[in-house]
């Protein structure tokens, strides 16, 4: 009996066949950890003091609206933070002038938001940085198949999560 059940039957709790808990377990705290030591690094970036990671990747997210405008909740999906946190960021973005405001078209009581041309110039130049920064992390440890597979890893999650 030294083996857990987890071991002898690779089953999830529910009887389905798959990882186990104790694999999908392990699995996450693999991940967690990985993308947790790849970002003390990426913060590290000098291009990060004048514009805190968090702040960029507002400016990151609204750059990829197709519109150029989004609503603040639809923003916030994209986000690790809360709504609250969110709006008094946008406000200290705004202040800077790097976003604009609006009243949402559909509904007045939204608020939509877009870069401003001096928010998109800063998030072009910091993105630039960024983009290098990461190869400059991971191109040591991975090569270019193993980014490939963990780039298919990655999204294989995302999709099944409906992101």
């Amino acid at each position: 009996m030294g083996q857990s059940s987890t071991a002898a039957h690779p089953e999830d709790g529910d009887g389905t066949p798959g990882a186990s808990v104790r694999q999908a377990s392990e699995t996450w705290e693999s991940l967690f950890r990985a993308q947790v030591g790849v970002m003390r690094r990426i913060r590290q970036d000098p291009v990060f003091r004048e514009l805190p990671i968090g702040e960029y990747d507002v400016l990151f997210n609204l750059s990829r609206c197709p519109g150029g405008w989004t609503r603040l909740n639809e923003l916030n999906h994209h986000l690790l933070i809360s709504q609250p946190s969110l709006s008094r960021m946008v406000d200290r973005l705004e202040a800077r002038n790097l976003v604009r405001r609006r009243p949402a078209e559909a509904d007045q009581r939204g608020v939509e938001l877009a870069l401003t041309d001096e928010g998109r110039a800063l998030q072009r130049r910091i993105g630039s940085a960024h983009v290098h920064r990461i190869q400059d992390v991971l191109a040591p440890v991975l090569d270019a198949t193993e980014m490939e597979q963990l780039k298919a890893l990655t999204d294989k999650i995302n999709a099944g999560l409906g992101h």
